[in-house]
C-alpha cells in the first residue's frame, strides 16, 4: 500500500527533525513506527477491556449463574440465542 499524506507547518517541522535527528532513517520508517504504536495501544486497550468484562463476570456470585447441560448449549446456539 502506498499512502500520500500532506503535511505542513509545525506537524512537518516536527516530523523533520524527528527524522534528521537521527531516531528514523525517513518519514516512512517513522510513519511505519507510529503506526505500530498505536496498533499496540489498541491492543493493550483491548485487553483491558476484556479484563474488565472478565473480572466482572467472575464477581457474580455461583448461585447467579444458570447450569446447562451440553445438549442445553447446543440448543442455544442452534438457536442464535443467549437464553
Amino acid at each position: 500500500m502506498n499512502l500520500n499524506v500532506r503535511i505542513s507547518g509545525s506537524l512537518r517541522d516536527f516530523v523533520t527533525e524527528t527524522v534528521t535527528d537521527g531516531d528514523y532513517e525517513n518519514v516512512s520508517e517513522y510513519v511505519r513506527a507510529l503506526i505500530r504504536r498505536d496498533k499496540e495501544r489498541a491492543e493493550r486497550e483491548a485487553m483491558e477491556a476484556m479484563k474488565v468484562r472478565l473480572q466482572d463476570a467472575f464477581a457474580v456470585a455461583d448461585s447467579e449463574y444458570e447450569h446447562l447441560s451440553a445438549d442445553d448449549l447446543r440448543r442455544r446456539a442452534l438457536a442464535g440465542t443467549n437464553r
